[in-house]
Order: structure tokens, then C-alpha cells, then sequence
């Protein structure tokens, strides 16, 4: 089982405490009804699947309800970190070089 950090509660969790609620950093259009079929198609649909390190936004239902992004690497499916929704993406992981 995996275990969690919530960045809000301060504390690893299991997995069962959390949902994945998709990519993270994704900007909403300022004007929704007036994007094409295929931009919102885009924006609602269309998501990057890389191999390797992807930023995900999370919910811990089961603890503070609160969402919050986490750096996952998709090859082991270990978190990275994870923080405060809102906040930018790190500009470095930890861990990494230079």
C-alpha cells in the first residue's frame, strides 16, 4: 500500500484515504462557452500521460477533504512530495541534481 503525504494534515496516510482528481496545473478558460468543440474536448478530456514524473491533483476525503498536488514518478508510482494547492510548481524535486 502506498502511504501519502497530505500537506495540509502533515502526515503520510494510505492510499484508501485519498482519490486522484486528475492532472494538476490545468488553467480553466476565462470564457468556457465561448471555446470550440475541440478546445473543450481538449481541456475536459485530453490529459499528458508521460513516463516518468507527473504533477496530479489529489483529495484526502477521508482526513481533511482538502485537494492538493503531489509529484508522482508513473514508472514506480512513488511520490515525489507533494504540496499546497495554489502554490506553484516546485522549481526543483527534491533529490534532483542541480
Amino acid at each position: 500500500m502506498l502511504l501519502i503525504r497530505c500537506p495540509y494534515c502533515e502526515e503520510e496516510r494510505p492510499e484508501l484515504e485519498f482519490r486522484n482528481a486528475g492532472e494538476a496545473h490545468i488553467a480553466r478558460s476565462a470564457n468556457m462557452a465561448g471555446e470550440s468543440d475541440d478546445d473543450f474536448e481538449k481541456f475536459f478530456f485530453i490529459r499528458a500521460n508521460p513516463k516518468g514524473v507527473i504533477y496530479e491533483r489529489w483529495r484526502h476525503i477521508h482526513g481533511c477533504a482538502r485537494f492538493f498536488n503531489a509529484v508522482r514518478d508513473t514508472v514506480t508510482d512513488k511520490f515525489v512530495m507533494t504540496y499546497k494547492a495554489g502554490e506553484p510548481k516546485p522549481a526543483k524535486l527534491p533529490g534532483a541534481s542541480k
